[in-house]
């Protein structure tokens, strides 16, 4: 059985999930650990639990669990997320080591989620026009339109944990997943033993690219995602899956809004590694319209890569 492990981190790694699930492999999802925000974010500076928002969705992702139980996950007595407290409180009764495997059982997930790093860290950047951001919701939504992110590293210095490192070395092909660029994918590449862990490894790496910008990645291109990931992952890119389907205007004008642009699919001379293809979907949820990767047919062309 084919190995596939995934990296990244919020809804562009839930979202693959989803749609790798379904076919015969061996599937690990690392998640990124630096996560701070919102009741995440509460569980950490309060109690000093490692963060759970992003493992709550892959595990979600993976659940083959048919009733109630995903709900009571998503369920929020205000703004405090029950999932995350099952999770906390499995840390606390199991431990670091064995928490999200205990969890996963609870809710038969199919495949294998684990934390890239059980140590307890947070993310830094430093931008062009000279500014600190601190913790991932500031790295993620506060750098200004006017300003790049130069550097971005860990404080306190983290390694990675020893099951992610065996599942990296061991695995067929490596999915970098699309995800905010500095708060959920680059972080999974400063934790120690990471990069040395891909580059043991014999797996084909692949990125699917995301598919708009956010601040800090303000008039990114294909191009500049690749660039970045490379640079972090100190190995070059087998394969990238780059979106074609141009959004409906509406949806266009609804992240522009937001300060968002769609990703212009360029890629000059690299073009024998790319694989182009209408990924998109749109739809309504809570009343907003959101665009996502389909996860069938992402999934469909990464499974032609193993």
């Amino acid at each position: 059985m084919k190995k596939v492990v995934t990296i990244g981190g919020g809804t562009g790694h839930y979202t693959l999930l989803r749609g790798l699930k379904n076919y015969d492999i061996d599937l690990t999802a690392l998640v990124n650990m630096v996560d701070s925000g919102g009741h995440t974010g509460k569980l950490r500076d309060e109690f000093g639990f490692l963060p759970a928002g992003d493992l709550r969705r892959c595990l979600l992702a993976l659940s083959e669990e048919p009733g109630v139980l995903r709900e009571v996950f998503e369920y929020r007595i205000g703004k405090d997320c029950v999932g995350n407290m099952i999770i906390a409180a499995t840390e606390a009764v199991a431990g670091k080591g064995k928490y999200i495997q205990e969890t996963g059982k609870f809710l038969r997930i199919r495949g294998n989620v684990l934390p890239i790093t059980i140590d307890d860290t947070h993310v830094y950047a430093k931008t062009s026009n000279r500014n600190q951001l601190y913790k991932e919701a500031n790295v993620s939504y506060g750098c200004k339109k006017d300003e790049k992110i130069i550097k971005i590293w860990l404080e306190p210095e983290a390694f990675i944990f020893r099951e992610a490192a065996e599942a990296i070395r061991t695995s067929d092909l490596i999915v970098i997943c699309p995800g905010e660029l500095y708060g959920s994918v680059i972080p999974s590449f400063l934790v120690g033993g990471v990069n040395k862990a891909i580059q043991d490894s014999k797996a084909k790496i692949v990125y699917v690219c995301n598919l708009v910008t956010k601040q800090g990645t303000y008039g990114f291109k294909a191009s500049d995602f690749i660039k970045e990931i490379e640079k972090y992952c100190k190995k070059n890119l087998d394969y990238v899956i780059l979106n074609t389907k141009k959004p409906a205007q509406i949806v266009v004008d609804k992240y522009k809004g937001e300060e968002s642009e769609f990703v212009e699919p360029d890629m000059p001379g690299l073009e024998k590694k790319v694989i182009k293809a209408e990924l998109l979907i749109e739809y309504q949820s809570n009343g907003k319209i959101l665009a996502r990767h389909d996860a069938e047919k992402t999934a469909k062309l990464i499974m032609s890569l193993v």
